[in-house]
């Protein structure tokens, strides 16, 4: 139905429009894809590149950082279903989430010029932390203290030790391998060489 067929009252307030919005977000990242910083992004860019008004970007985002998290929580791709059955299958999945996205090489620049920033805009890299990160640990914490009340893993798991062997290495791997040369077993790589020292002793 269009504008003009409709007779019905419209309720208050105009629809979000998702081409809108989809545009105004890739014109965030790619402003800062280019090299713009934080710091020197503005809105008036922002709605220039992506052919909007200021006030289309203000009717969704209060200011510039409410933006800048969710466009690059963009970047983070939704946490896949884990099978709960083997600990070993689904801390895998967790960290081939983190491989998939490394090898993106707009979103790891995109990450870097914005994480550049994180002491000028601490409250922007702890929404992000919290909207982005901080779900993924959790998860993988979950799976970590299953697997020892399954037996799975060693009752005496230091299971904080464990996230930043497993999530370590991986970022390790992610930092320096060119974007698309890291293999495509290297999750299964890590949890298997970690599970001899988190996994049942004796």
């Amino acid at each position: 139905m269009t504008i003009q067929e409709s007779t019905t009252a419209r309720p208050a307030g105009r629809p979000r429009s998702e081409k809108a919005e989809k545009a105004i977000i890739d014109a965030t990242l790619d402003l800062i894809a280019e090299g713009m910083g934080v710091s020197e992004l503005t809105i008036e860019a922002i709605a220039s590149r992506a052919g909007v008004g200021k006030t289309t970007i203000y009717r969704r985002w209060s200011n510039k950082e409410d933006l800048v998290v969710d466009a690059l929580a963009t970047l983070k791709a939704p946490l896949p279903p884990l099978a709960g059955e083997s600990v070993r299958d689904d801390l895998i999945i967790l960290l081939d989430v983190m491989r998939s996205e490394a090898g993106q090489a707009r979103s790891r620049c995109v990450m870097n010029i914005a994480m550049s920033d994180a002491d000028r805009y601490p409250r922007l890299m702890e929404r992000f932390m919290k909207r982005a990160v901080e779900p993924r640990k959790q998860a993988m914490r979950s799976t970590l203290e299953r697997g020892v009340a399954s037996g799975e893993l060693r009752p005496d798991l230091d299971v904080d030790l464990a996230m930043a062997m497993l999530s370590g290495t991986m970022m390790h791997n992610t930092k320096w391998a060119p974007a698309g040369d890291l293999p495509a077993d290297l999750a299964e790589r890590i949890v298997d060489a970690a599970m001899t020292g988190i996994g049942p002793q004796g």
